[in-house]
C-alpha cells in the first residue's frame, strides 16, 4: 500500500467522523448537549458542548493537514504518460518547398 492510499484511507475516515460530530450537534441549542443528562446535568451541558465543538475544530485541522501531506505525497504516478493528446516528443509533418513561380500574366482584352 501506497503513502497515497494510507492517506486516503485517513482522511476517509476523519471526514466520517467530522460528519458524525456535526451531526449530533444541534444549532439552536438542542441536540446531545441538551439530551443528555436533563435534571441530572450528566457531566454538564456546557462541558458537552465544549467538547463537541473542539473535537468539529481538532477533526477539521486534521482533515485539512491530511489533505496538504497527501497532496506532497502524490507522485503522479496515476497519471498517463502515454497520452495522446499531450505529446513529450515534438514531431513536425514535412513541408512542402514554396515554389516561386510568377503570377500568370494574361493581357488585358
Amino acid at each position: 500500500m501506497s503513502t497515497f492510499s494510507i492517506f486516503l484511507v485517513l482522511i476517509t475516515i476523519v471526514c466520517f467522523l467530522l460528519i458524525v460530530v456535526i451531526m449530533v450537534q444541534n444549532p439552536k441549542g438542542g441536540g446531545l448537549s441538551s439530551t443528555i443528562g436533563g435534571s441530572q446535568m450528566l457531566g454538564g451541558v456546557q462541558k458537552t458542548t465544549d467538547f463537541l465543538d473542539k473535537s468539529t475544530w481538532t477533526l477539521a485541522t486534521i482533515l485539512i493537514a491530511l489533505i496538504l501531506l497527501s497532496s506532497l505525497s502524490f507522485t503522479g504516478t496515476l497519471s498517463d504518460t502515454d497520452s495522446k493528446i499531450i505529446d513529450n516528443t515534438t514531431t513536425t509533418a514535412p513541408v512542402a518547398p514554396i515554389q516561386n513561380t510568377p503570377a500568370a500574366t494574361n493581357p488585358a482584352k
